[in-house]
C-alpha cells in the first residue's frame, strides 16, 4: 500500500528476485530464498571448474547453492571462495552476490561496509541489481549516511534499465517526496512501467491510484484490474483490497461471497486489517458458503513474492471500522 508523506516506506528491496529472468547471461540470475532446497547435480569442485569455463548452467547451481545454504554445508567454502574470486576479477554480477551475502551475513559474517563498498563497485559497472540495493542503503541510511537525493539517483538509473522493484521503489519516492518533489502523477508513471512487467506491488499500488484518482484519473474498473492482478500473486494487502471492491461493488459486480473468500485470504496471508468487515459479510452468509470460502482460501493461487521485500505501507482502499 502507498506510505503517506510522513512516514519512511519501507523499500521493495531486491535481494535476489529480478535476475531469474536473464538466465542467458553470466551469473545472471539469483533465485527467490523461498525455492526448496535441491540435491546438486555435480560436486561444487566440478561446478567451480565449469562455471570458470564460463558455463551458465554451473554458474546458476552455485549462485543457488550458495543462497540456499551456509557455511555449515559441506564444501560451502569452496562455492565461497570462487564467488569472492569472481567478484576480485570485475564480475559486477558476483559482486551484487557476494555484496548480498555479506549485508545479510548470509555463509558470510555480517559485514556492511563491505558490502556497501561490494555495491558501489557493481553500481558503477551499471548492475542494475546493485543499483537498488545501494539505493535502499541510502534511503534508510544502512552503512553509510541517509542520502534520499542520492537514493532517487539510483533508483532512477537502475529503473531506466527496466528493473520493476527500482521502478516501484522510484515511483514511492516520488509519491511521498522523498529525495523529490512529491509528484503523484510520476508516481502513477513509475507504477505503471513496474506493474507492466508483473511487479505485485506496483499493480496494487497503481490500484490505489485509481481508485483515489491521485496522478491519475479515477478509474474504479482500472483500480479492480490492478489489485486484483496483485491478488492473484497472493500479496495479502492486495487480497484485502479486492476483497472490499468486491463488498462494495466498487469497479466490478458487488459480491458478498468473493469478498469474504479475498479478506479470508488476507487473514490467512497474515493481513488483518479486513478481519471486522469480513465478520460483518459473515453474518449474510449460509454455513456451507462460508465452509466453502474457507476450503478455497486455503488453495494457493501463486506463492508470495517473498523473493523482495514489500514496502510496509499504512495506507490502502479499505476504511477502518470502528
Amino acid at each position: 500500500m502507498i506510505p503517506t508523506a510522513h512516514q519512511h516506506p519501507k523499500t521493495h528491496f531486491i535481494p535476489l528476485v529480478m535476475f531469474f529472468f536473464v538466465v542467458t547471461q553470466t551469473f545472471a540470475a539469483l533465485p527467490r530464498p523461498q525455492i526448496p532446497v535441491t540435491t546438486l547435480p555435480d560436486p561444487i569442485t566440478s561446478l567451480c571448474s565449469r562455471a570458470d569455463s564460463g558455463d551458465p548452467v554451473a554458474i546458476q547451481q552455485l549462485r543457488e547453492y550458495l543462497l540456499r545454504h551456509d557455511s555449515s554445508s559441506p564444501n560451502y567454502d569452496i562455492a565461497i571462495g570462487w564467488l569472492r574470486s569472481r567478484a576480485a576479477s570485475g564480475s559486477a554480477n558476483a559482486e551484487f552476490l557476494l555484496g548480498y551475502l555479506l549485508e545479510h551475513g548470509h555463509g558470510v559474517p555480517r559485514d556492511l561496509p563491505q558490502a556497501v563498498a561490494n555495491y558501489q563497485d557493481a553500481s558503477a559497472r551499471g548492475n542494475s541489481f546493485a543499483q537498488n540495493n545501494l539505493a535502499y542503503l541510502y534511503q534508510r541510511g544502512l552503512g553509510l549516511p541517509r542520502d534520499p537525493r542520492k537514493a532517487r539517483e539510483l533508483y532512477l538509473a537502475s529503473a531506466r534499465q527496466n528493473n520493476s522493484a527500482a521502478q516501484t521503489n522510484l515511483a514511492s519516492m516520488y509519491y511521498i517526496g522523498d529525495g523529490v518533489s512529491r509528484d503523484p502523477a510520476e508516481a502513477a508513471r513509475w507504477f505503471l512501467a513496474a506493474a507492466n512487467q508483473g511487479d505485485p506491488i506496483a499493480q496494487h499500488d497503481l490500484g490505489v491510484l485509481y481508485y483515489r484518482g491521485e496522478g491519475v484519473r479515477k478509474d474504479l474498473p482500472a483500480a479492480a484490474k490492478w489489485i486484483g492482478l496483485a491478488a492473484t500473486q497472493s500479496l495479502a494487502s492486495a487480497e484485502t483490497d479486492l476483497a472490499f471492491l468486491y463488498e462494495t461493488g466498487s469497479g466490478l459486480s458487488q459480491d458478498e461471497f468473493a469478498a469474504y473468500l479475498w479478506y479470508s485470504r488476507a487473514l490467512a496471508a497474515g493481513d488483518s486489517a479486513g478481519a471486522s468487515h469480513r465478520d460483518a459479510i459473515a453474518r449474510h452468509l449460509n454455513a456451507k458458503q462460508r465452509d466453502e470460502a474457507h476450503s478455497l482460501a486455503t488453495t494457493s493461487l501463486a506463492p508470495p513474492d517473498t523473493g523482495s521485500f514489500a514496502p510496509g505501507y499504512a495506507l490502502s482502499i479499505l476504511p477502518i471500522r470502528h
